[in-house]
């Protein structure tokens, strides 16, 4: 018979047991690398818990460290991803984070509104299309970009393109120069220091288009095959932009297509008929980055083509840039294709501050960094996205 004593001795027992059991101990969950939205270096900087020794830790891993501190906060730096996941699952270890870029940062006081409107967070407050007085927030390019304008020909001697445009090569016949004004226009708005988006593109004319503003299908696949060669050839980002546009062509299209899958950028018109852009050329490519306009008061330029095949709308209507005839010459003029060179310039930007990417890729990032919903009265099944950068 088990006796009271006994009972409460296994009593005590159980008891004593659940008492002096070891706590469980949760490990900590491993850190996740703290992300930077802009360009990287490919290092990372590691920041240390209060009172832990910098050595403790720096000279303890396997990654190479490139800079140490002591004094702002305790951490350090390493100059890869090697040693990475022995720093996250440290518990001396407060966050650690991608290293970035950081770029001075200007800001034109006399541009005018077209470029503006790029870099504006919405609509702008003025409606004065003459004024030479909107605010272009930019950063300088760090890489080398070469953008190709297939036009009329640009005014290689303006003063607005810094010893930066230069004569490509002329197809058809015509003579070396900008007899019309509209290619040197277009190039003004692409990369001119005071009219342009990309302020150190390289421009190159490529003079596919007479001085009346028009040519052949077969001149400007000339053009477009002399491109591909010179892409290939410097090896730099390239972008075509065109601005210009007739019935619909296959061979036009197919010129098109190649060079983009080449790994060339193109930017093209939609058309100034007030009509659907899927039934002309080249405006119909599905690999181009098709460009309707929008005015200064982001509302679609009536002018301006339509439908699915527009990738994004830019502005168009009564833009200021560079011109024929003098080293100073400047002209106001509308259409799709004073759009274009908006966003072949904001490729331009993209491409010369560092961003990298497909033709594809880089037509994404244009359409889904726009503002949506910015543009009124845009016809059904139109985008209303106003190209955009920050």
């Amino acid at each position: 018979m088990l006796s009271f004593t006994s009972f409460t001795s296994l009593a005590v027992l159980a008891a004593s047991t659940v008492v002096n059991a070891a706590p469980t101990t949760v490990p900590r969950a491993k850190l996740s690398v703290s992300k930077y939205a802009g360009e990287k270096t490919g290092r990372y900087i590691v920041r240390l818990k209060e009172g832990v020794e910098v050595a403790s830790v720096s000279d303890a891993i396997s990654g190479n460290v490139v800079s140490r501190w002591n004094r702002v906060f305790k951490g350090f730096a390493i100059d890869s991803d090697e040693g990475l996941d022995e720093i996250l699952a440290r518990d001396d270890v407060e966050s650690v984070e991608e290293d970035g870029i950081f770029k001075i940062t200007a800001t034109q006081p006399d541009a005018p509104w077209g470029i503006s409107r790029v870099s504006a967070p919405g609509k702008l407050n003025s409606t004065d299309a003459g004024a030479l007085d909107y605010e272009y927030t930019f950063e300088n390019a760090t890489t080398t970009v070469d953008v190709y304008v297939v036009d009329t020909g640009v005014n290689t001697e303006h003063e607005d393109f810094g010893g930066r445009a230069s004569w490509g090569k002329t197809f058809g016949g015509y003579d070396d120069a900008d007899g019309n004004g509209h290619g040197t226009h277009c190039a003004g708005t692409i990369g001119g220091t005071q009219y342009g988006v990309a302020k150190n593109a390289n421009i190159f004319a490529v003079k596919v288009l007479s001085d009346a503003g028009s040519g052949s299908t077969t001149d400007i696949v000339d053009g477009l095959e002399w491109v591909g060669d010179q892409a290939e050839s410097t090896g730099n980002p390239t972008i075509v932009s065109m601005s210009l546009g007739g019935s619909a062509s296959s061979a036009l299209d197919d010129a098109v297509s190649a060079l983009i899958d080449a790994g060339v950028y193109v930017v093209v018109a939609a058309g100034n008929e007030g009509a659907d852009a899927g039934s002309t050329s080249p405006a119909r490519v599905k690999t181009a980055i098709t460009v309707g306009a929008s005015d200064i008061t982001d509302t679609i330029a009536d002018f301006s083509n339509f439908g699915s095949v527009v990738d994004v709308l830019a502005p168009g209507v009564d833009i200021i840039s560079a011109w024929k005839g003098s080293k100073t010459a400047t002209n106001q003029i509308s259409g799709t294709s004073m759009a274009t060179p908006h966003v072949a310039g904001l490729v331009a930007y993209l491409l010369g501050t560092g961003e990298t990417g497909t033709p594809a890729a880089i037509s994404d990032l244009i359409t889904s960094s726009g503002q949506s919903g910015a543009i009124a009265d845009v016809p059904s099944g139109t985008t209303d996205t106003m190209i955009h950068h920050d």
